[in-house]
């Protein structure tokens, strides 16, 4: 009877028991795994996500640096040398009545800013500066710095929607009264622009081609193009205390005021794209930031 009772004892576990023990392990291990694997997929999305906006918003800081100063007077300007003073706080092709000339008013007839930016405002390569997706700002970058003085000169300063997928905002500096003093020729050989703000969709609806446009195809806010630039012009053009409110370039009415040469703020919306899709979801994962430069200078 002690012998019988020993060997009982000490029998193990059996085969079924083996089994749905460690199939238990299997799934605990498996669900352990897959909650590992989904948070380091999303950590990885957020934190491209995070990248996204932080580069969209030192852009969009900088855009509105630079037209908050655009315009006369500068603190160089001494003879009137055009490379020297910044009387046209926007500038645009010679072809479309852009004068160099620092003389005011001016011995031309402005171009106007038509619906959709652009209007007859173009560049000698038609893409509409000023424009939705193409500015070039004349101004002097660091309005304050005295070091250079009195050889300061003015600096043409151009965002444009770009790159070889459409979806860089690229960003160029040029002197004024470089290659003939045509602002929309200047930005070319060593004054070309360079990539600034990466996988920029505003204009996805015409860039089909694109891999990230057809990435967000689906999403609304892509659906149609979204200026990056919208202007509001002095009205009317002449200075006036107190400054009367700025309204859309535009407007009816608006006549000879809506010209590049009145534009007072400049409403900027940039709408990014992480380079990836969102890891649970598969959707895109956009920023939408928006901004608005003000053109401190007054008109001459």
């Amino acid at each position: 009877m002690t012998l019988a009772c020993t060997k009982k004892e000490q029998r193990g576990f059996t085969l079924i028991e083996m089994l749905a023990a460690m199939g238990i392990f299997l799934l605990v291990t498996g669900a352990a795994f897959t909650l590992l694997t989904s948070s380091q997929q999303r950590y990885q999305t957020d934190s491209q996500v995070l990248n996204s906006f932080q580069e969209a918003r030192l852009g969009l800081d900088q855009m509105v640096r630079d037209i908050n100063d655009a315009g006369f007077p500068s603190v160089s300007f001494t003879t009137g040398a055009p490379s020297s003073c910044a009387i046209t706080p926007f500038a645009w092709s010679v072809d479309a009545r852009y004068s160099p000339v620092c003389a005011w008013p001016p011995a031309y007839v402005p171009c106007q800013i038509g619906t959709g930016g652009g209007g007859n405002c173009t560049t000698a390569s038609g893409d509409m500066a000023p424009g939705d997706f193409d500015i070039i700002i004349e101004t002097e970058p660091n309005p304050l710095d005295t070091s250079c003085y009195p050889n300061c000169t003015v600096q043409w300063i151009r965002y444009q929607l770009a790159g070889p997928n459409g979806t860089t905002l690229m960003r160029a500096m040029a002197p004024k009264g470089w290659n003939g003093s045509d602002p929309d020729a200047a930005f070319t050989l060593q004054f070309a622009p360079a990539p600034f703000v990466e996988n920029v969709v505003n204009n996805c609806a015409n860039l089909s081609t694109s891999s990230l446009c057809q990435l967000v195809a689906a999403n609304p806010a892509v659906a149609n193009p979204v200026p990056i630039f919208q202007y509001t012009c002095d009205h009317p053009a002449t200075p006036q205390f107190p400054l009367p409110p700025a309204v859309p370039c535009t407007s009816p009415g608006a006549g000879a005021d809506n010209s590049p040469a009145n534009i007072r703020d400049v409403n900027i919306t940039l709408i990014v794209a992480a380079p990836l899709p969102d890891a649970t979801t598969g959707q895109p994962r956009l920023v939408q930031l928006a901004g608005r430069g003000r053109r401190i200078n007054p008109n001459q």
